[in-house]
């Protein structure tokens, strides 16, 4: 059998000043050859790994608190405790600590501080102890002093603690102060609530532990009742005696649980409400408080959590028909603020206790909860509901999941919970939007788990749009079944708002399951109905939904969209809004400009086919003519199937020849008379097999005709290039895809545009018949690149001009050069 009473868990002490569990384990101590020295090891009780490996060192400052807690700082900003299961394996460990640095057992601390200045410490030499002087009435100025002067310094500090502790004075301060409350001794009572302050800033568990023990607790609030800073003393006790009450829900039959509750009760009390709120640097002074709340909470979580017929009579209770409203409404308060005191546990102990909950019946005992009319009780679960939902969503879903097997789906946990988001009275629906949040947790995939044997967001999903969506869009599906919404109210509209939102993220997570259910209810069509709606925002909420589709770029959904004219309410939308420059302008706009800018084909041309004349007028952006020109550019591909092959080639940065090519084209070089060509000219010859005859005499003869213009020119161009042989002119040519090839000469500073004679586009040339150009690249110059209207994003080739004039037969070079 495991030894129970070495059994503890490790904590460290974080950034926050919160208590961080590391694990649980059983402690051993024993010599470490490594660390050169006794050490305290700890392996975990789950795997056997080691938790915690820690050199005894003579000089390190142990403290034991609560007969089960040794405290130990092993770097300046890094503490360390070990909690025990029992006092017995504590007191152990402790005997051992104390061993190796050579102390007695019996004390509570190893180590003096050693933080103190080279004054404080020959002060020390020459006064070993700190003597206090008599508990009496005439002296609690000179006592208040000398608190009061001990707090700055951390050795004085530490020997004023050991005098009070050792000589049982906080005792005597309170029957003190009972004397001075019966003689109304104002004088005395604010030196009693600075001296009592300051034994709190020592920071000492065992000052606590008396401090806060039942005798004495009420008399110490009472001395931090007479703050002298405030004209009448506060009232603490009257309202821990009269108005605060403990409610016993569930009797609680261990005295020792019932007194842990008192206690943090008390203490917690004191912590924000009876102490002043410290300053910076007495903030760490408190810290031993902290860590005195903290251990007790876990404690109190720990003892409710292992007491099986308390939690049983609990849900028993909370289910049960006969238990009336007021009843109720407790137990739920009780299992409320049950779940909020576990926020003090670690990660995995939180885990453990809401699996806990779990195994007794939380879930059906919160679905019976919420099916009752008292809003306040309906509240209180859907906050219980939250904290399991944040922990474990997975819990949540396996549960609903099975419930759907034997219930309908009216009484399903999960609808219940989207009704009462929709039946909402808050005219601010805070209530529905907290749903909200807990519905979208529930429907991430992104915190579904996935396994050898089956898929969580695949059952889970398949659930959810078989069994809950209809009623998540009932709202939605019921206001829109006209051109208007039916209802446009602002609560109403706040609601379809929270409704399309989680909507969104449906289209944007679930892809398959969202997506079938869009196209086969219509979903989108009745959203849009929204662009309709007075208010703004939930008109937006209708575009962002219409928008993340589109984004998706999935040919499904824009084929349903085309085949339901469904830009028309968003089109009819931007005309209503006339020329207003505000976000709802903005966000239709950027829609069609996305549209644009990613180039969806499909769409584009429904827009344009469908909703040009409604949109070309619009000249205050260029969105609408861009999708005009995006248009016209695909109904030219669609006419020349070999213009659009070309582009893509020119896209990739590479025009391909095979070896026939190659050879037709050194064929028509070596049969062009070199006569016929002006200097600086390239000849592009035909790539293409199947042209004719007549294809290409076209081109030549209306060459001719422009040399002819040109001859009193020539001279003068001829006088201004002369190149010898060892000025190589380096050529750049840009090709235009088309069945036909013309040889043009065109003059070094201009360039040819879309509008021009000859080019694509141009008036009077269709794309059948416009013969591509050719860019030449001379040292006299450079002749412009003459490129498709609709090719603006191809970059220019400018240092493939070399390499392809080094691919040229010698022959052609040395024309070139000559």
């Amino acid at each position: 059998m495991t030894d129970t009473r070495r059994r503890v868990k490790v904590y460290t002490l974080n950034e926050d000043r919160q208590w961080d569990d590391r694990g649980t384990g059983h402690v051993s101590s024993c010599y470490v050859e490594r660390l050169k020295g006794t050490s305290l090891l700890v392996r975990a009780e789950s795997d056997g790994s080691l938790l915690l490996e820690s050199k005894i060192n003579p000089n390190t400052a142990y403290q034991k608190q609560q007969d089960t807690l040794i405290v130990w700082s092993e770097a300046e900003n890094y503490d360390l405790a070990l909690s025990f299961q029992e006092k017995a394996g504590c007191d152990e460990i402790w005997e051992k600590i104390c061993q190796v640095q050579g102390k007695d057992p019996s004390v509570d601390i190893t180590q003096e501080v050693v933080d103190e200045s080279e004054e404080e410490r020959f002060d020390d030499m020459s006064s070993p102890g700190l003597e206090l002087p008599p508990c009496e009435l005439n002296r609690l100025e000179d006592l208040a002093e000398l608190v009061a002067s001990s707090l700055p310094s951390p050795l004085r500090r530490e020997k004023l603690a050991l005098a009070v502790e050792n000589e049982g004075y906080i005792r005597k301060l309170l029957e003190l102060f009972r004397v001075c409350e019966d003689l109304e001794n104002r004088e005395g009572l604010h030196q009693l609530y600075e001296i009592i302050k300051g034994i709190f800033l020592l920071n000492r568990t065992a000052l606590f532990e008396v401090m806060f023990s039942d005798e004495c607790i009420m008399d110490v609030i009472g001395c931090l009742e007479f703050d002298p800073a405030l004209p009448q003393p506060r009232r603490h006790r009257e309202f821990l005696t009269k108005t605060a009450r403990f409610k016993e829900v569930i009797p609680i039959s261990d005295p020792e649980l019932r007194q842990k509750i008192h206690q943090t009760y008390r203490v917690q009390y004191i912590q924000d409400m009876v102490l002043p709120t410290p300053s910076v640097f007495e903030e760490n002074m408190l810290s031993t408080l902290h860590s005195f709340i903290f251990f007790n909470k876990v404690e109190i979580v720990g003892m409710l959590q292992d007491d099986e017929k308390f939690l049983t009579d609990l849900f028993a209770q909370l289910t049960d028909e006969a238990t009336d409203d007021d009843k109720r409404q407790e137990l739920v308060n009780f299992l409320k603020e049950f779940c909020a005191f576990s926020q003090t546990l670690q990660p995995q102990n939180r885990d453990a206790f809401f699996k806990t909950l779990s195994n007794m019946g939380i879930l059906p005992a919160l679905e019976v909860i919420l099916g009752m009319d008292d809003v306040q009780v309906r509240g209180a679960a859907t906050d219980i509901f939250s904290y399991l939902v944040e922990y474990n969503p997975s819990m949540v879903r396996e549960f609903v999941m099975q419930e759907s097997q034997q219930n309908d789906d009216d009484i399903l946990l999960i609808n219940l919970i989207i009704e009462h988001m929709i039946c909402d009275t808050d005219p601010e629906l805070g209530g529905a939007v907290q749903l909200m949040g807990l519905l979208r947790t529930l429907l991430d995939p992104e915190n579904m788990l996935a396994t050898a044997n089956k898929t969580e967001k695949t059952e889970f999903l398949s659930f959810f749009y078989k069994h809950c969506m209809h009623v998540l869009s009932a709202p939605l599906l019921a206001n829109t079944t006209e051109e208007k919404p039916s209802k446009d109210d602002f609560q109403t509209a706040q609601l379809l708002a929270l409704i399309l939102e989680l909507l969104t993220f449906c289209v944007e997570h679930h892809t398959y399951h969202i997506k079938n259910y869009i196209i086969n209810k219509d979903i989108l069509r009745r959203v849009l109905v929204l662009t309709a709606s007075q208010h703004a925002f939930l008109a937006l909420c209708a575009l962002r939904f219409m928008r993340r589709i589109v984004g998706l770029k999935d040919e499904f959904y824009n084929r349903y969209i085309m085949r339901n004219f469904l830009f028309e309410p968003v089109v009819k939308a931007f005309r209503n809004n006339g020329s207003r420059y505000n976000l709802l302008n903005s966000a239709i706009i950027e829609m069609f400009e996305y549209v644009r800018v990613e180039d969806i084909k499909s769409l584009t041309a429904h827009i344009v086919e469908n909703y040009w004349k409604s949109l070309e007028d619009v000249d205050y952006v260029q969105t609408f003519k861009g999708l005009k020109l995006r248009y016209e550019q695909q109904r030219e591909r669609q006419d020349n199937p070999k213009l659009d092959s070309m582009r893509s080639i020119l896209r990739n940065h590479r025009f391909r020849r095979d070896a026939r090519t190659l050879e037709d084209e050194e064929e028509m070089w070596f049969n062009t008379d070199e006569d016929d060509l002006e200097d600086g000219e390239a000849v592009v010859p035909p790539s293409d097999k199947m042209k004719s005859e007549e294809d290409l005499m076209e081109p030549i003869s209306k060459f001719m005709e422009r040399k002819k213009l040109k001859d009193t020119e020539e001279k003068e161009v001829l006088g201004k290039s002369s190149l010898s042989g060892r000025q190589n002119p380096s050529f750049k040519l840009s090709f235009s895809g088309s069945t036909k090839t013309s040889l043009s000469s065109p003059p070094s500073s201009a360039s040819l545009n879309p509008g021009s004679p000859g080019s694509p586009g141009s008036p009077g040339s269709g794309a059948r018949s416009s013969p591509p150009t050719t860019a030449v690249t001379t040292k006299g110059g450079l002749v412009g690149l003459v490129d498709y209207p609709d090719d603006d994003e191809e970059e220019e080739e400018e240092e493939d001009g070399e390499s392809k004039e080094d691919t040229l037969p010698p022959t052609k070079k040395s024309k070139l050069s000559s």
